[in-house]
């Protein structure tokens, strides 16, 4: 009886098989770095919070320890680089002024920025917007320093005081508010102009249908419908306006020395927040002194001042969102 001898060789389908097993693995292993790196930036981002936020609140913790919170929140002068009898830590003119330049921009800005936001969407041909936006975008990247020697150095100068002919000083509110308005503008009109592209065409055409003309189109059913992209707009342009630093301290002062009380003159000087912290700062201040804790004081107010805002917006965001399918 004469053996027969079988070989056996792979068959096409189980090398396939194999590639595509080697496959699945290599993909599994890429996605899984990428999700560790990004998990690790994430925890870097949270981590870097955590320690600002603790900082924060290790030296405000010892400032209120000299100074009574009541005194802190409800004074109303504030010199807290004078010695002796006339040192004072009553926060309210700096907040005060903090939220005045903060709604002189934004009585600037909002306006500007959503007639933008609505001629940019609505009525600007395809290479019109193509142009514009981008140059909205470049403007709201221009340093801040930049807008803060033009209002120091022109503005101030030659439009408020020289064309307009305002009695006002050299450092003051109005020309900071006007400035920051400007600085925040494109931010208001690109997000506002982003949530107002995405409404469906279908919402534009059924209102067409029906007899609106453009403006009623824009103004009565655009606008609503993305009402939720034009409040991130706005509440991230205050936020913008309450935290801006250079702009402020050129062109309004630092807001070190506010003895009596909130300064409702829009042509007067005075300081935000954000500005008292960079031009106290860069003094001569020795550090775990009172003055030095000061800083922190002010600026744990000013994060807490944004927290809320940010609450704010977000519930609002969520109130008016829409979502189309």
């Amino acid at each position: 009886m004469t053996g027969t001898t079988t070989t056996s060789s792979s068959s096409p389908a189980s090398g396939s098989g194999a590639v595509l097993l080697r496959t699945r693995t290599r993909r599994s292993t890429g996605e899984a770095l990428i999700r560790v790196l990004l998990a690790a930036a994430a925890t870097v981002s949270v981590l870097t919070t955590v320690l600002i936020v603790f900082s924060l609140i290790r030296e405000t913790v010892s400032f209120f320890g000299e100074v009574p919170l009541a005194d802190y929140l409800l004074g109303d002068k504030w010199t807290p680089l004078l010695g002796g009898e006339q040192q004072s830590f009553g926060v309210l003119p700096l907040v005060w002024s903090t939220l005045y330049i903060t709604f002189i921009a934004l009585a600037f800005a909002v306006p500007v920025g959503l007639l933008s936001a609505i001629y940019l969407s609505e009525y600007a041909p395809t290479k019109v917007r193509k142009t514009i936006k981008p140059i909205l975008e470049v403007l709201a990247g221009v340093p801040t320093i930049v807008f803060g020697y033009f209002a120091l150095t022109f503005f101030t100068p030659e439009f408020l005081k020289g064309f307009l002919n305002l009695d006002i000083a050299s450092n003051n509110q109005l020309a900071a508010g006007l400035i920051c308005g400007l600085l925040v503008m494109p931010i208001i009109a690109s997000v506002a102009e982003d949530g107002m592209s995405a409404v469906p065409a279908a919402l534009r055409e059924g209102a067409f249908g029906l007899g609106a003309n453009r403006m009623q189109v824009a103004i009565r059913v655009v606008f609503p419908a993305a009402l939720s992209g034009v409040v991130a707009g706005i509440v991230l342009g205050a936020s913008r306006a309450i935290g801006e630093t250079l702009v402020i301290l050129l062109a309004a002062g630092n807001g070190q020395l506010l003895p009596n009380g909130p300064v409702t003159d829009p042509g007067e000087p005075a300081g935000s927040m954000a500005a008292f912290i960079a031009g106290t700062a860069g003094g001569d201040i020795p550090t775990g002194s009172l003055e030095y804790e000061t800083i922190f004081a002010v600026g744990f107010t000013l994060f807490l001042i944004t927290l809320v805002l940010n609450m704010i917006s977000i519930r609002l965001v969520n109130k008016y969102r829409q979502v189309y399918e």
